[in-house]
């Protein structure tokens, strides 16, 4: 792509030939530094945004709060990332990446060794809304400059890293915050996550190597406007935007209830051991950062429907009264549901010819506005039906994700026969930059 003119919110150098020697390659020393970088700040991130999830049931016992009630200390983060992620995109056009993320983290954190003094569960509910906004500038930023300075065929790996680092900080925050909630309760538990995140944060700004590929852009709010209309006029950005809500109302509706499900009956798990059970993150981990080869053998769209069949599956499973079948089928919803966001969320770095870090932004505020909406519809069906009502939550959402997919699959045969029948240098040969050159294979729900 063609460097951006002045006024236009576009990432000037994300689209650069994969021969471009200032591009990060696999191997390489600076990929190296650079995707531990970003896989520090997956950890914090995740660490941060979800902190309270795993203490929800302690939450509502130190605090006087119902499940629906505290539910929304998870929610309210994620809420404020959705509505925060686009104009701070937009603003590291104009400051840097690097910038951006240092800034957000930063914030964060401050924040995340404030919570564990808040006096009322309103008031913890405020300030884990301010720490998602100030954590939204990370995510968006962090895909932008890996699609800037990441080789092409590289950025499915490089985004399935950040994503396990994701994986990573869920896992070890909440295992963190079980136990210390056990032995200390849960205001040293998020005190614990807080200096956790401290640590992740400083790795982050050490290792992370200067971009080399970015050029800021004045800021104009009307671009803006321009940059993120066309984005969502784009079928394949809606769709694909539609996946990263769909998967993560499953996983927040999940995660956000399993805590009472495990520390009621018939499993009555004390609070360190509900913390442990989330080590099946583990397996978010290798599934994400192997989206990549899984991708290169299945396309794009056979990725997505392994990783629906798996998240369904998994949600059945659960049903089970046994703690065994249980934790089998939370291993499969988690490795269904990385899978499936890694191969989404690349998809929208590589559709995006313009504005890169405002498609990344609206994948992500459509992204945990899923999980705002899971952690509130998966606690209200709890209320209301009990786990099985959380299942068929999640259900429904694999089925939109399914809907979706087969839908693009569709699509792209259409286009495919009609271009075809259109005429080409010989008849059903792709010609260079068409649709059909383009879609079938390449995008998944296309």
């Amino acid at each position: 792509m063609p460097p951006a003119s002045t006024g236009a919110l576009t990432t000037v150098s994300a689209s650069a030939a994969p021969s471009q020697p200032e591009q990060l390659t696999p191997g390489r020393p600076g990929y190296r530094r650079m995707s531990f970088a970003l896989f520090s700040a997956g950890m914090a991130t995740f660490a941060l945004l979800y902190s309270t999830q795993a203490l929800l049931p302690a939450i509502s016992s130190g605090l006087g709060a119902t499940a629906a009630q505290a539910s929304w200390t998870v929610s309210a983060a994620t809420g404020g990332l959705a509505v925060c992620v686009v104009p701070l995109s937009a603003l590291s056009e104009r400051f840097g990446r690097r910038t951006m993320m240092t800034a957000s983290l930063s914030v964060a954190v401050a924040i995340g060794l404030l919570v564990p003094f808040v006096p009322n569960v309103s008031s913890l509910i405020v300030l884990r809304a301010v720490q998602g906004a100030a954590i939204a500038g990370l995510p968006a930023s962090a895909m932008a400059f890996l699609a800037e300075e990441v080789r092409p065929k590289a950025l499915v790996a490089a985004i399935g890293l950040f994503v396990a680092g994701n994986s990573i900080g869920g896992m070890s925050g909440r295992i963190l915050a079980g136990w210390a909630a056990q032995a200390w309760g849960w205001r040293v538990a998020l005190g614990a996550i807080g200096l956790m995140s401290v640590v992740c944060a400083v790795v982050f700004r050490l290792m992370l190597p200067r971009a080399r590929n970015f050029t800021a852009v004045p800021l104009d709010p009307r671009a803006l406007g321009r940059t993120v209309a066309s984005h969502l006029g784009d079928p394949l950005l809606r769709r694909l935007y539609a996946i990263g809500a769909l998967f993560m109302t499953v996983f927040g509706a999940v995660y956000t209830v399993i805590g009472y499900r495990l520390a009621g009956a018939p499993f009555s798990l004390p609070q360190g051991l509900v913390g442990s059970v989330f080590l099946v993150y583990l397996v978010g981990t290798v599934s994400s950062a192997t989206a990549g080869r899984l991708v290169a053998r299945l396309g794009r769209r056979g990725a997505l429907y392994l990783a629906v069949s798996t998240t369904a599956a998994g949600l059945l499973l659960t049903l089970s009264d046994s703690i065994a079948t249980v934790l089998l089928g939370l291993v499969l919803i988690t490795a269904g549901f990385f899978a499936g966001h890694a191969v989404a969320s690349s998809s929208v770095s590589r559709t995006a010819r313009r504005g890169r870090a405002q498609a990344s932004a609206l994948y992500q505020a459509s992204y945990y506005l899923g999980s705002s909406a899971g952690g509130v519809l998966g606690a209200a069906a709890f209320h209301a039906g009990g786990w099985a009502g959380t299942v068929a939550l999640g259900l429904l959402a694999v089925a939109g994700v399914l809907a979706i997919t087969l839908y693009g699959s569709h699509s792209a045969r259409a286009v495919a026969q009609r271009t075809s029948r259109v005429g080409s240098p010989a008849a059903g040969t792709p010609v260079a930059g068409s649709p059909v050159a383009e879609s079938p294979k390449r995008w998944p729900v296309r």
